[in-house]
């Protein structure tokens, strides 16, 4: 393996690595669209209920190994930095034993991991009991949903993310090939969108270990001094402990700012979760760009490179910048259209309209946030990213403490947006450091 970092930055290599990834993302939204619309030609409320509950409890399950994704990310692009072939391959290993150790002991705590979400979930006896049919049948690809969360990290980090691309397009196609013929074609209802689900995670990992065959081939991927290193696992485990508390941290801001605006009524809760939507699209348009400053970055720090760490980031940012022109752009021109689309209720679409600048805002202020997580996952700094969040977290609590009662949903807005300015700037404030140590490695 020669050094990645040896090639120029140039804004094609960062595109090659973006747009597959900002591809794949626009399947995530349509695979939610269809698991809801076929149980919806169900005559019934339950089926959708009982899909919405169980997806919920599972997703948010699945996010919590989320640092998965992310730390194989930087700790691979670093290895191929430094040109370590054995590295890498000895990180596809560890990540398929973290990945069948964690699916495995969600298997076996599956009744009170289960039984503590129903007990905070809302949910009607019938929806209840068909939510837990549904989650017995997507426990058993628990596994393999985690390990395809490491591959794609793994892929990442190497530049491989137009087979992240194949990766996804396969297992969300066949889920909605499968989600049609299991409920529509032989009426299993929710169990059927269940099954399809299982069967697309599990042939999903089956695909992404035929697109890792060269390396699971290889004697490093079975060295197992190397792979069971315990400095390098300990080394692992750190940054994945670390980008584990950073985003409990930014989803308690999050979490809380939909349970604040409930407290101003149902109109504004509404018309919050519209806004909402928009936000988490505009996340994913970003993203690509956050995937490829993740992966220029680890190869330029694994590589002792600074010159590539800042061209890196000096290119990422500005396909970044681009980006949020086009969404604040789009959100300026068509967000009123887009929201009456969302909803049919004349007092949510006006509620929803009175707080659309301050999204336009959020899009914005964003991206140094963005850039600059990319920057530090990357790098592998990952207890900077923690610390920098406590930061961004207190003062959002703060600014909650003093606006909500001057300024009630405008102070809730308010306070989301210092938030994201803080993790911007606490974040740069800590990246000359980060440059600076670039060369010694």
């Amino acid at each position: 393996m020669t050094s990645e970092v040896g090639r120029q930055i140039t804004h094609s290599r960062v595109l090659k690595i973006a747009v597959p990834i900002l591809l794949a993302n626009i399947t995530v939204p349509l695979l939610g669209l269809v698991d809801t619309g076929v149980v919806g030609q169900i005559k019934s409320p339950v089926p959708i209920g009982a899909v919405a509950i169980g997806a919920v409890i599972l997703t948010t399950l699945y996010w919590l190994f989320g640092f998965l994704r992310m730390g194989t990310t930087g700790l691979t692009s670093q290895a191929v930095g430094a040109g370590n072939r054995a590295e890498v391959a000895a990180l596809l290993s560890r990540v398929l034993l973290f990945s069948g150790l964690s699916g495995g002991l969600i298997f076996v705590l599956q009744v009170p991991l289960f039984w503590a979400a129903f007990q905070v979930s809302p949910a009607s006896e019938a929806v209840e009991s068909m939510a837990r049919d549904y989650l017995r049948i997507r426990i058993y690809s628990a596994p393999a949903a985690i390990a395809v969360l490491g591959l794609v990290g793994w892929l990442v980090g190497q530049e491989r993310t137009r087979e992240v691309l194949y990766l996804q397009l396969w297992m969300n196609g066949l889920n909605i090939v499968l989600d049609l013929w299991f409920v529509l074609g032989l009426g299993w209802g929710a169990s059927g969108v269940a099954m399809a689900t299982v069967l697309a995670e599990i042939s999903g990992l089956g695909l992404g270990l035929w697109f890792c065959r060269a390396t699971l081939m290889a004697p490093a991927c079975r060295a197992w001094d190397s792979v069971l290193n315990r400095v390098r696992l300990l080394h692992m485990l750190t940054v994945n402990r670390d980008i584990l508390l950073r985003t409990l941290m930014l989803e308690i801001i999050f979490v809380s700012f939909i349970f604040v605006a409930a407290r101003y009524g149902d109109v504004s809760l509404a018309a919050t979760q519209v806004l909402m939507q928009f936000f988490i699209l505009a996340s994913f348009a970003l993203d690509g760009f956050a995937f490829a400053i993740e992966t220029l970055v680890g190869q330029a720090v694994g590589g002792k490179n600074r010159d590539a760490l800042r061209q890196s980031v000096v290119k990422c940012t500005q396909w970044g910048v681009g980006m949020v022109f086009i969404l604040a752009a789009g959100i300026a021109i068509g967000g009123d259209a887009l929201i009456i689309m969302m909803t049919k209720a004349p007092d949510v679409q006006l509620e929803a309209q009175r707080y659309l600048p301050y999204l336009i805002g959020a899009a914005v202020l964003s991206l140094p946030a963005f850039m600059l997580d990319g920057v530090f996952l990357g790098a592998t700094q990952t207890a900077v990213m923690r610390d920098m969040m406590a930061v961004s977290l207190a003062i959002y609590i703060l600014c909650l403490l003093a606006l909500l009662p001057l300024l009630a949903m405008h102070g809730l807005w308010i306070a989301l947006l210092v938030s994201l300015v803080a993790r911007g700037a606490t974040l740069g404030l800590r990246y000359p450091a980060l440059e600076a140590a670039a060369d010694r490695g």
